[in-house]
């Protein structure tokens, strides 16, 4: 993972956003770089193992812009398009693309089911549980192309409710990657990996 000083300018532009939007909470803010952007950049992990040149990255409810915002900072080589239907989010995106000047980051105000095009990865964190959200994230992946959910501890549940789902699309769960994010209480997270076939 990258330091914290390459993300400096971000952190003070969102923090100058949250400001006045209040897109995480007031309480959080002084955790935006371990709870948030640390485990926004958690798919690093996963990201090692396949090619990421050209890639189309969809981040569905995107909300702040977590993982949007960090994963189009640190990866320049993939297009990331962050989608939200709330105006006042996607516009607070906006400001904090044009600037830092993220020339591969999309904001779009949309909803899911409105969206045509089809993307090699899809990620979505904190929106919704995992049976929900694959009905809006599977039929938008490419064949062979991966869902990375974002989870917290209770993903065994999630993921036997969405086995029926997960069949109808024909997407497979090929790994479950368990990470800590650096505070000083224990938070584990989960990237749940599913590929469609």
């Amino acid at each position: 993972m990258e330091n914290k000083d390459f993300y400096k300018n971000y952190i003070e532009i969102f923090l100058n956003q949250n400001s006045k939007l209040n897109l995480i909470s007031k309480n959080d803010e002084k955790f935006l770089w371990e709870k948030h952007i640390c485990d926004s950049l958690a798919i690093e992990s996963f990201f090692k193992e396949i090619p990421l040149e050209g890639k189309k990255l969809l981040d569905i409810g995107t909300g702040g812009g977590f993982p949007a915002i960090p994963i189009a900072l640190t990866y320049p080589q993939i297009e990331v398009f962050a989608l939200d239907s709330i105006r006042k989010k996607i516009n607070a995106i906006e400001n904090i693309k044009q600037q830092l000047r993220i020339k591969n980051l999309h904001p779009i105000c949309d909803r899911a089911e409105k969206i045509k095009d089809k993307f090699d990865l899809i990620t979505s964190r904190a929106v919704a549980p995992l049976k929900v959200i694959s009905v809006y994230a599977l039929p938008l992946l490419k064949n062979n192309g991966y869902f990375i959910a974002y989870k917290s501890r209770r993903t065994n549940d999630e993921i036997e409710d969405a086995k029926n789902i997960l069949k109808k699309y024909q997407a497979k769960i090929i790994n479950i990657i368990e990470y800590k994010l650096p505070l000083t209480e224990d938070y584990t997270r989960n990237l749940i990996v599913i590929q469609k076939k």
